[in-house]
């Protein structure tokens, strides 16, 4: 049973990048998928997430209008869309599951993790 992130790089403020989050050994279409955030010194914040439940998806105000959370069943892959990005936005970003019906931007709603991935946005 795993979570897999990908996609993170060093990109230049504006860019764009699509973070992938697979999963192997279980099904993910059964979960509320999150999206977080760690940058050095700081909590893990929530950016976004799915409910499993209706599908309805909720933002962290400061990438609202920015990002955008998908998933694919038929790859069991969940994804996130990262555009206009800026240097605030450098963490690490990891994803993560949760059984609840509806998602929360709450890290200790989350039962599993992946390992995360790097995105960096310079200036």
């Amino acid at each position: 049973v795993q979570l897999v992130e990908s996609g993170g790089e060093l990109v230049q403020s504006g860019g764009s990048l699509r973070l992938s989050c697979a999963a192997s050994g279980f099904t993910l279409n059964a979960y509320s998928i999150g999206w977080f955030r760690q940058a050095p010194g700081k909590e893990r914040e929530g950016v976004s997430c799915i409910s499993n439940n209706d599908g309805g998806t909720h933002y962290a105000d400061s990438v609202k209008g920015r990002f955008t959370i998908s998933r694919d069943n038929a790859k069991n892959t969940a994804y996130l869309h990262m555009n206009s990005l800026k240097p605030e936005d450098t963490a690490v970003y990891y994803c993560g599951i949760d059984s609840h019906p509806f998602c929360l931007l709450i890290p200790s709603q989350y039962e599993r993790w992946g390992q995360g991935t790097q995105v960096t946005v310079s200036s």
